[in-house]
């Protein structure tokens, strides 16, 4: 399984939340509190922030190796601020391959994104027919062999379409249910919003006070003791921006779509 968080507000250090907090990203990596299954994240870790000043993509990071063995990114971390910041910490399905391309966050022009969780099957029948879902154009854009990879692509589809973030999202986990089980918290964000889905994990969101003071916080799990964190209750999704969270069942956004 994986960790992930996204992180709108007034600006701040990546250290803040990856190394910082009591149960930081960081912390989440060997020793997570909510996680269902698997008692690590050893498997690499990305983060990806967002400099409107400078241009409206995000810059990314990421690498193969367990974030607490990294010890090079924390001084960089300690002096990159940001407004819009998605994390995360990867356990590898087995038998996916331990290389950076598997790990979030997974970019497309201003969208990051991260998977928490697995399509059951997806290295065999499954796996094919969703990549045969796949519209040529996203396809090409497709670097490793992980099933995260294969949702982005199915919900930058989506998105292209005209769908919603929350569309979009609801869309993918639809049609991957329709056609075997999984665990399905996905996570997006443009740098303006966030929209995540609990579907097999825990969820949490911590809106404008603690480490959210003055904006929102979307993650797998609190990041530290304070009483404002939320659980997303299962099978919802959560669409986030500063000032204001909305939570509804996962059906309602498959609906307007």
């Amino acid at each position: 399984m994986c960790r992930h968080l996204a992180y709108l507000g007034p600006p701040r250090s990546l250290a803040s939340l990856l190394y910082e907090p009591s149960q930081s990203l960081e912390q989440q990596s060997w020793r997570p509190t909510h996680q269902r299954e698997g008692a690590m994240n050893a498997d690499g870790w990305g983060v990806g922030w967002w400099d409107p000043a400078v241009r409206t993509e995000p810059a990314r990071y990421r690498t193969a190796v367990p974030m607490w063995t990294d010890t090079s990114f924390r001084s960089v971390a300690e002096v990159v601020h940001a407004t819009a910041i998605l994390a995360a910490v990867r356990s590898a399905t087995p038998p996916s391959p331990i290389v950076d391309t598997g790990n979030a966050p997974f970019s497309s022009g201003p969208w990051l994104f991260s998977l928490n969780g697995f399509v059951t099957g997806f290295r065999g029948e499954i796996g094919e027919e969703l990549r045969r879902s796949v519209s040529h154009r996203r396809a090409i854009g497709i670097e490793g062999t992980s099933d995260s990879e294969v949702l982005f692509a199915l919900v930058l589809d989506a998105l292209d379409a005209g769908a919603t973030a929350a569309e979009a999202l609801a869309s993918v986990t639809t049609a991957v249910l329709a056609t075997t089980d999984g665990k399905l918290n996905l996570l997006i964000c443009d740098g303006h919003r966030i929209t995540a889905t609990a579907c097999g994990n825990s969820l949490f969101t911590l809106l404008g006070d603690g480490l959210a003071a003055g904006g929102v916080l979307v993650a797998s799990e609190p990041l530290d003791d304070h009483r404002g964190w939320t659980a997303v209750p299962p099978g919802s999704f959560v669409e986030a921006a500063i000032g204001a969270v909305r939570v509804e069942p996962l059906a309602s956004a498959e609906g307007a779509a």
